[in-house]
C-alpha cells in the first residue's frame, strides 16, 4: 500500500475547491476516502480543509479488539471519521475512551486536550493520525446557539472565527463592523462588552442598535477614508461583495495603519476566485480558513501579534 503524507478533510460540497487549492500548491490527491483527500506529500496549510491529518499512517487490524488496542497504544483520545463499514467502525470507537464533544458556550475556548483521528479504509485496514490541525471532531465547531438575541445566524461564523483564533475583542476595545446590517456581528461585539461602530447604508435591527456600546453610521463601507478614521482594535467585515473589491478595501486600511486586527469574510459569487485567495494569503500574518459555519466563502484574519 502507498504511504500517505497528509489527509485533508473537505466540507460537504467543497471537495473541488480543496482539490484545486492543493493542485495549485503542487499537491496531487492520490485518492478520496469520502471527503478525506489523501496525498503522498507532507501537510501544508489549506484553507478549504476543515481538518488536516498531519501524521497519517496505515494500521492493519484483525479484529475490533486489536484495532482499539492499536489506537490506545499510540494515545488516549481519538475521533472517528466514518465513511465505510459503519457498524465495525462504531464498535471500535466504542472500545476507545470516550471523547467529550459538547457544544461550546461562547466565548468558551476551544478544547486543549490532544485529539487524533482515524477511519476504516477496509474492514482490516485503518488510517489513523495522532495529530491534526483542528481540536474539534472532524473540524466541526458546535455552539450552544442563541435563538433569540441575534438578528441573523451570521453570528455563528464570527463566534467560530474568534474560537479558531483563540482571541476575541475585550471590554475597552473598539471595533468597526463594515456592512453590519442586520447586525449579527455587531451583536456579538456588544455582548463581549467591546465598543462597536457599525457601518452600513441600510438600517440595523433596532434591538442591536439599542445595545450598550453600539453606535451606527449609515454610510457605505467603501466610501470611508481609512486615514481619517479613528484607530480600531478590530476591523470586521461580512460584506457581500466581489473578493477583489474586499481585497482593495482591506489593503487601504492596512496602508493607513488604522486597524490592529482583521477578520473578514471573503464571499464568492459564482466560481471560487483562487487567485484573489492567494493574494489574501500572501499578506504577512494572514490566516485563511473555511469555517464549518461558512457557506461558499472563507474567513481572512490577521492578528497584530502574528505580523512578522
Amino acid at each position: 500500500m502507498n504511504e500517505v503524507g497528509a489527509a485533508y478533510l473537505a466540507d460537504t460540497g467543497f471537495e473541488a475547491d480543496l482539490e484545486e487549492e492543493l493542485r495549485r500548491a503542487g499537491r496531487r490527491i492520490a485518492r478520496w476516502h469520502g471527503q478525506l483527500a489523501l496525498t503522498a506529500e507532507p501537510p501544508i496549510p489549506a484553507a478549504w480543509s476543515l481538518d488536516t491529518w498531519t501524521a497519517p499512517q496505515f494500521i492493519e487490524v484483525g479484529s475490533i479488539k486489536t484495532a482499539a488496542s492499536a489506537l490506545r497504544a499510540i494515545q488516549r483520545n481519538w475521533s472517528l471519521y466514518g465513511v465505510l463499514h459503519h457498524r465495525r467502525a462504531a464498535l471500535i470507537q466504542d472500545a476507545l475512551p470516550p471523547v467529550k464533544a459538547k457544544p461550546l458556550v461562547f466565548p468558551e475556548r476551544a478544547p486543549t486536550s490532544h485529539l487524533g483521528a482515524w477511519t476504516l479504509i477496509e474492514p482490516g485496514l485503518m488510517l489513523a493520525s495522532a495529530t491534526k490541525t483542528s481540536p474539534f471532531v472532524n473540524g466541526q465547531v458546535a455552539f450552544v446557539e442563541d435563538k433569540e438575541g441575534p438578528p441573523s445566524r451570521a453570528y455563528l461564523k464570527l463566534w467560530e472565527g474568534f474560537t479558531r483564533l483563540g482571541v476575541h475583542p475585550e471590554p475597552g476595545q473598539v471595533c468597526m463592523d463594515l456592512g453590519a446590517c442586520p447586525g449579527g456581528w455587531t451583536w456579538v461585539i456588544a455582548k463581549l462588552g467591546a465598543q462597536c461602530l457599525a457601518i452600513d447604508k441600510a438600517p440595523l435591527d433596532p434591538g442591536v442598535v439599542a445595545m450598550p456600546g453600539v453606535s451606527v453610521r449609515q454610510e457605505s463601507a467603501f466610501g470611508l477614508e481609512p486615514a481619517k478614521e479613528q484607530m480600531v482594535d478590530w476591523l470586521l467585515s461580512d460584506i457581500i461583495c466581489y473578493p477583489a473589491r474586499l481585497l482593495g478595501l482591506v489593503k487601504r486600511w492596512m496602508e493607513a495603519g488604522k486597524a490592529r486586527n482583521y477578520l473578514c469574510t471573503i464571499k464568492f459569487q459564482g466560481a471560487t476566485d483562487h487567485d484573489v485567495m492567494a493574494e489574501f494569503a500572501a499578506i504577512p500574518g494572514a490566516r485563511l480558513f473555511h469555517a464549518s459555519h461558512n457557506k461558499h466563502e472563507v474567513t481572512f484574519a490577521r492578528l497584530e501579534r502574528d505580523i512578522p
